[in-house]
C-alpha cells in the first residue's frame, strides 16, 4: 500500500499556504501540479532542464531532503534568487520520511 505524504507549500508572493496530501513515490513537483499549487511552472515536465519548479526547503527539513546532485546543482544556477536551501522540486521524490515537509515557492520562476 502506498502511503500519503503531507506537504505544506508556502507561496511567498501571495502569502498563502497550500497543504496537500500526495502519494509517496511522486516527486514534489508532481504533487504541486496535481494539486494546482500556484507558482510551480515546471516547463520541462520534470526533466531537470528548466529550473521553473524551484523551491526553498524549510531549514528544519534540509537534512532529510538532502543535497542536489551535480546536474540539479548546475541547473539551480539558472533559478531566480538561488539560496543555500534551493532545490528543484522535480528532483525530490516523496516518501514517508518527508511527511509534513514545508517548502517555500519563490516570488517568481526562471
Amino acid at each position: 500500500m502506498i502511503g500519503l505524504v503531507q506537504i505544506c507549500f508556502v507561496n511567498t508572493r501571495e502569502q498563502q499556504q497550500f497543504v496537500v496530501d500526495s502519494p509517496s513515490g511522486l516527486t514534489l513537483m508532481e504533487a504541486a501540479l496535481g494539486n494546482n499549487v500556484p507558482g510551480i511552472v515546471a516547463e520541462c515536465g520534470g526533466a531537470c532542464s528548466c529550473a521553473t519548479c524551484h523551491v526553498y526547503i524549510d531549514e528544519n527539513w534540509l537534512s532529510r531532503v538532502g543535497d542536489p546532485n551535480p546536474m540539479e546543482d548546475d541547473m539551480l544556477d539558472f533559478a531566480y534568487d538561488r539560496r543555500e536551501n534551493s532545490r528543484l522540486s522535480c528532483q525530490i521524490t516523496l516518501d514517508e520520511s518527508l511527511d509534513g515537509l514545508v517548502v517555500y515557492i519563490p516570488e517568481r520562476q526562471g
